[in-house]
């Protein structure tokens, strides 16, 4: 068992402890220190002061940075993994894809550092303009304040700590409580990396803590993955900062006739139920065509009944415990009032302390829990339909609006998808739960606002200034 003191500025600093248990059985596996609210004042102050250093890194710097960064990733993979399934609950085999694709994340900032680029605009739009033109450039808003979720420990703090150093912003990460090892261990790899160390902190501090941060006049930029009852809630009380909010979902997915049924099934059962659902893009609902319902729903429950649950560090593990028992619990409860209201389990429906069986579930009420809300848990929904606008409709008809997925090989229906379905991203013959990292990454409605994925984040970072020339009379 490890002790872990939180990062303040190039300071590894030590507080009061609470321990850190095992998703699966509850076993203390870490001591984790507490940061205070002095503590998150202190790395704000810090990353103010260093602020005029990271801004004026070179291109070739800041690459370089992210090219130790990367190197340091790849050598702590192995472990980085481990941490990730022993604090997430995460299987291990999903923990490694995680570490994998956090180097991509870096990867991607380290060459889109040579890319951000401005434009030169003619302002000669009238006569009295004669010879004036503008250089349009950006430049690093200032202190990022980054706050992350527990399910994608290391990623997600990458699409906020990537894109920071690109665009030459000092960051702040405040980790989900119960998973601030990966965050901490990101934090040794930066300090060797040649990042000015007061330009980066880890926070291990409450939650409740964190609004003197959001608060705080010398932070610019908030970044935040999680609800949307607290994502909306920063975003008020920071009302005067720029603001990106990656927020909920329950995705769906619509599946037209004219597709490969097993690759639909193989899709679905991996978008539904990897890592027990806890993925803001993870398959909620499936709605599918009436003529290929049938067999599709028995290939997708055969599939499901052969899914292994246990623990997360066993390399045959499918399904392992949600990120505590209490998420299983209400999982199970939404599960049950569905029952009660009229709908069908067609697998799973159980509970095992924090494991939560993968269940499928159809002849669901709109308005039932697991239907309209989030329900972040491995439930998949199956609805039948006959007309694919009406189809798009019903997808639509939720306060979300992140990801959605359409089987379909025909253009028409692909093109009418685009065009009318209202989320932040559409993916083609394949689930919701598609992402690339180097995608524009958000959602509309309670789903969020502004852009993930590196390029975007990094012009979320930075601000735009003209200037202005007046050759003429120079």
């Amino acid at each position: 068992m490890e002790n872990y003191p939180f990062y303040i500025g190039g300071e590894w600093r030590s507080g009061i402890e609470y321990d850190l248990k095992n998703p699966y059985d509850c076993q203390t596996i870490a001591k984790i220190s507490r940061a205070t609210k002095k503590d998150i004042i202190d790395a704000i102050d810090l990353a103010e002061k260093s602020k005029s250093i990271v801004s004026n890194y070179s291109v070739f710097d800041r690459q370089q940075i992210l090219e130790k960064i990367i190197k340091g990733l790849k050598e702590n993979s192995e472990r980085i993994a481990y941490l990730i399934a022993l604090e997430a609950g995460k299987n291990i085999k999903h923990a490694k894809a995680e570490v994998s694709r956090a180097i991509t994340t870096f990867s991607v900032a380290r060459d889109e550092v040579s890319r951000i680029n401005g434009e030169v605009i003619p302002l000669d739009i009238v006569n009295a303009n004669a010879g004036r033109y503008g250089i349009v450039k950006r430049f690093p808003v200032g202190v990022v304040l980054g706050i992350t979720p527990f399910n994608f420990p290391l990623n997600l703090v990458a699409h906020k700590v990537a894109p920071a150093i690109a665009a030459g912003c000092p960051i702040i990460i405040k980790p989900a409580t119960q998973t601030p090892m990966a965050s901490l261990e990101l934090a040794k790899i930066i300090e060797s990396s040649g990042w000015e160390q007061g330009a980066f902190s880890v926070v291990t501090a409450k939650a409740s803590d964190m609004e003197i941060a959001i608060k705080y006049d010398k932070v610019k930029k908030i970044s935040f993955t999680g609800s949307p009852e607290v994502g909306f809630e920063i975003k008020k009380i920071a009302y005067d900062k720029k603001v990106t909010l990656e927020l909920g979902g329950n995705a769906a997915a619509v599946v037209c006739e004219d597709v490969d049924i097993d690759d639909v099934v193989s899709k679905s059962v991996s978008g539904g139920f990897a890592y027990q659902g806890q993925v803001c893009i993870h398959l909620q609902r499936l709605y599918i065509h009436e003529n290929i319902f049938d067999i599709v729903t028995k290939k997708l429950v055969k599939k499901v009944n052969d899914l292994k649950c246990g623990s997360q560090l066993n390399e045959n593990t499918d399904i392992g415990p949600m990120i505590n028992e209490d998420e299983a619990i209400r999982v199970k409860s939404w599960v049950d009032e569905a029952v009660k209201n009229g709908s069908r389990v067609l697998s799973g429906g159980n509970r095992m302390a924090s494991i939560m069986e993968p269940t499928i579930i159809s002849n669901c009420n709109h308005d039932e829990k697991v239907n309209s809300s989030e329900v972040f848990g491995p439930v998949l929904v199956l609805h039948k339909f006959s007309d694919f606008k009406e189809a798009i409709t019903l997808v639509n008809n939720s306060k979300f609006g992140l990801q959605a997925g359409i089987f379909t090989n025909d253009i028409k229906k692909i093109n009418y998808a685009f065009n009318n379905l209202e989320v932040g991203g559409v993916v083609v013959n394949d689930v919701p739960t598609f992402r690339s990292d180097n995608q524009p990454y958000g959602g509309v409605k309670q789903s969020g606002v502004g852009r993930e994925g590196v390029k975007y984040a990094i012009e979320e970072m930075t601000e735009l200034k003209i200037l202005s020339l007046n050759p003429g009379v120079l």
